[in-house]
């Protein structure tokens, strides 16, 4: 017998892909917190698609990709009168959310934003319950729609926690794509082999580096890259119910495997040492931890770990503001992953690069005591030079606490503190905030301004009446959950 031959003995699906699969298939969510949260980030996640709607920038990615297509039973755009193919839909709604930076964050060894997902979910559930209503089937209901988002929300953050895709230079939407094809593959009805041939298909595919996000290359990429990733979940769902066959061993198949191949390190001759080698770790059993403690951006359109700095930059605005030119130094001191994800020095090329900078993020509220999206446009940044003399005059340092903290599973805190000096000796207090108003621990105090920020976006598109029938209906948790899903997006076309 050769030994130059390979050992052509088939195995069975990796163990994470197993895992993800029974998650989806057999969990049942029983946590009031994640259903009442869930409702909560529907509404936001939705807004903040609306609000995008005001940028042409965003809206040029927007509609068909031939003019004119007619697509039955088809997925609708939310604020727009487009009617598309799911993937498509799912593309264009993924696309929305995420353009402003506006919609919800996970912070752990890698970030994201698991809400992103709700572009595959809401296109999927739309389309279906048309179409299941069209043959004299139930529809789909909103009760379904919360259910993928909390399962979602759960595959993309636990995988998250102790895996860290960014020190291998891969970009979170890898964990876009596979939650969204393990709950898009559920809601079409997918057998456990449909969804784990469609969890493998996700994980081979070539996946996106991080270039677009950093220095120097920071650009608008990163406000669709999201739902390009959810989009593409969709195709691979449906290619798998079509009955195509799965990689079993995607993941740790040596040497062509995810983890040999993306995942660890390597040397200049792409040989691996056992030492080298690194596999997913799965600190806690999927349920429905991450939606309980997801983070959302009430306050500022901005990258999560600036959250808090801005927060400090607002409330230190009435005492700078008239002194801005006798400014010496500013130092705002931050956590390890802001260092290495925001903070940068010179030119900012466009308003992607700028809504990715500590620095732009602090000395905008310190000038003029907020921070929006139109603060990252062109005409604002040049028409205030002050911004960049700021910037010019900031010192950021490490605390290791806020470091520590920002991983610890019982705090997450996202800390940052502003302190300000001026040229005559004197300062102010140095403001500290260690949890932005998004976070568990202020729910509280965040959850009325996240249903005031939901009244502005929906006014932003739609007429007096309409926001108020929209709103009353996403404040009812048994109404919403009740919902034909597709009734529910007939809501926001206009």
């Amino acid at each position: 017998m050769s030994s130059n031959a390979d050992q052509n003995i088939r195995p069975d699906y990796d163990d994470v892909l197993q895992a993800i699969a029974d998650y989806a298939l057999g969990y049942r969510i029983k946590s009031k917190e994640a259903w009442n949260t869930a409702r909560n980030c529907l509404i936001d996640t939705l807004g903040c698609g609306l609000l995008a709607l005001r940028f042409p920038e965003c809206t040029k990615h927007l509609g068909p990709l031939v003019d004119g297509t007619v697509v039955p039973h088809g997925a609708r755009v939310p604020g727009t009168p487009y009617r598309l193919d799911p993937v498509k839909a799912a593309w264009d709604i993924g696309c929305i959310v995420r353009w402003l930076d506006y919609n919800d964050t996970w912070l752990a060894a890698e970030w994201g934003h698991p809400s992103d997902n709700l572009g595959g979910i809401l296109a999927v559930a739309d389309h279906l319950s048309q179409k299941r209503v069209a043959e004299g089937k139930a529809p789909l209901t909103m009760r379904d729609v919360l259910e993928a988002m909390i399962m979602a929300h759960e595959i993309q953050g636990v995988l998250a926690l102790e895996n860290s895709f960014n020190r291998v230079g891969l970009d979170h939407v890898v964990l876009v794509k596979v939650a969204s094809t393990a709950v898009v593959a559920k809601l079409m009805g997918a057998s456990r082999d449909q969804m784990l041939s469609a969890l493998s298909h996700a994980w081979v595919d070539g996946q996106a580096l991080r270039t677009y996000r950093h220095a120097p290359n920071a650009g608008s990429r990163k406000s669709w890259a999201a739902g390009d990733a959810t989009s593409r979940a969709v195709r691979l769902a449906d290619i798998a119910m079509r009955g195509e066959m799965g990689i079993p061993g995607v993941l740790t198949a040596p040497q062509w495997g995810f983890y040999d191949i993306l995942f660890s390190k390597t040397n200049k001759d792409q040989k691996l040492k056992p030492e080298d080698k690194r596999q997913f770790t799965l600190p806690q059993a999927f349920g429905a931890y991450v939606m309980e403690n997801i983070l959302f951006k009430i306050s500022f359109p901005a990258e999560f770990h600036a959250q808090t700095a801005a927060e400090a930059a607002v409330i230190l605005h009435p005492e700078v503001k008239d002194r801005l030119d006798d400014i010496e130094r500013i130092v705002i001191t931050t956590h390890e992953s802001a260092i290495r994800i925001i903070s940068k020095q010179g030119r900012l090329a466009n308003a992607a690069d700028r809504d990715h900078c500590l620095q732009y993020m602090a000395a905008v509220p310190l000038i003029v005591g907020g921070l929006t999206a139109e603060h990252y446009e062109d005409s604002f940044h040049e028409a205030n030079p002050m911004i960049d003399e700021l910037r010019d005059k900031m010192d950021v340092v490490e605390d290791e606490r806020y470091t520590r903290e920002y991983l610890e599973a019982d705090k997450r805190s996202i800390a940052n503190a502003i302190q300000v000096f001026f040229a005559d000796g004197t300062s102010t207090d140095k403001v500290a905030v260690e949890y932005p108003i998004g976070h568990r621990r202020r729910r509280k105090e965040g959850i009325p301004l996240l249903e005031d920020k939901f009244r502005h976006n929906l006014a932003t598109r739609f007429p007096g009446q309409r926001c108020e029938k929209i709103f009353n209906l996403c404040k009812d948790q048994a109404l919403l959950e009740s919902t034909p899903a597709h009734e529910f997006v007939d809501l926001f076309v206009i």
